[in-house]
């Protein structure tokens, strides 16, 4: 009798334990979302490599479903509010894309700001949790980052100086890239990134302003004769911030597992790596160029120095505008200036 009784209580414990168990091992699927065409650098060695990195991690538990070229649907200005809104659980996009809604990591896009992608990723990063912790509050950071240094690209007419943008009508991706083309004194149109190839067929824009490795997924190198890239010692023209986030109540809802497998795939090191891979591609952009027989002009660190000045009051209107918002500028500038130098000294890679 005792014994059919203790029998009874491993068959009930193990019944009651079983959901558990099966909930414990249960797939969760997660759907990733983003405007990179499926062909591009990005998309192959940035976003699928974290994915498979954390499938593999989470020992099949974690899944995805990858939809690049905004494969289920709206526009790039709408991802940040898709994955805010849980209509897709992981996004990478550009907070610029809606201009002003997150106005002080805009300070990585002040002209000549950054080094490297690496250091300057890591130093966003680490920027965004001193200074900004609540710039992305409705949902849950995984990483944060920069691309190259950017490149000027146009159709018609080289830009070997300031003078020679007179004119010229360039899509910018960001507000302050919008202003610092302005401020060189071209056109500056702005247009999220798969409208560029058919803005160059029409005529809409002479140019773009984007670093090399973007250059073939929007087949910039056939549609433009000319580009001006910078002598990294007289500093990079521009970058353009990004974030990997994903939707909060999805990630609060993880088990613990599954969370420090998503926890060890964000963060400083994960936005480090995703600058780095990025910058990484822009020799093979660049070499789409020259194959082409496109004409590359290297703008000198001396000549560099007009392209600056012309730019200055950039980061000076900046300053004012995040004293008016309540932030402390000069605070801001200064912070994110410092973090940059720091990382730029730990990594390995060359000052651009």
């Amino acid at each position: 009798m005792i014994q059919r009784r203790t029998l009874l209580k491993t068959a009930g414990a193990a019944a009651l334990a079983s959901p558990a168990i099966s909930m414990a091992q249960a797939t969760v699927t997660l759907k990733f979302h983003t405007f990179m065409a499926p062909t591009s650098n990005v998309w192959l060695n940035m976003h699928k490599a974290w994915m498979d990195k954390v499938e593999k991690d989470s020992g099949g538990k974690i899944k995805f479903e990858a939809y690049p070229a905004m494969q289920l649907g709206g526009t790039p200005v709408q991802l940040y509010d898709q994955v805010r809104d849980g209509v897709v659980d992981v996004v990478w996009t550009l907070p610029g894309n809606t201009a002003g809604r997150f106005p002080r990591v805009e300070v990585f896009e002040l002209p000549f700001m950054m080094n490297n992608a690496e250091a300057t990723s890591k130093a966003y990063w680490e920027y965004v949790q001193t200074f900004a912790a609540d710039e992305f509050k409705d949902v849950h950071v995984l990483a944060l980052q920069v691309h190259g240094p950017g490149v000027i690209h146009t159709a018609e007419k080289a830009v070997k100086s300031v003078d020679d943008l007179k004119g010229q009508k360039l899509r910018a991706p960001t507000r302050q890239v919008t202003k610092l083309v302005a401020a060189l004194g071209a056109t500056p149109v702005g247009m999220p990134l798969p409208s560029i190839p058919d803005a160059l067929s029409k005529g809409t824009i002479s140019g773009c302003v984007i670093p090399w490795e973007v250059v073939p997924s929007v087949k910039v190198q056939e549609l433009t004769k000319f580009s001006a890239e910078f002598d990294p010692a007289g500093g990079a023209l521009y970058t353009t911030t990004f974030v990997m986030a994903m939707n909060k109540a999805k990630y609060n809802a993880l088990p613990p597992d599954l969370k420090k497998v998503i926890d060890a795939n964000s963060g400083l090191e994960t936005s480090g790596w995703l600058g780095k891979t990025q910058q990484a591609g822009d020799a093979a952009g660049r070499k789409t160029a020259t194959d082409r027989g496109n004409t590359i002009f290297t703008v000198s660190a001396a000549e560099a120095q007009e392209f600056r000045r012309k730019s200055r009051a950039i980061e000076v209107e900046w300053v004012e505008d995040m004293n008016k918002r309540g932030f402390e500028g000069r605070k801001l500038v200064d912070g994110a200036r410092a973090l940059i130098e720091k990382y730029g000294k730990s990594t390995s890679g060359k000052k651009a």
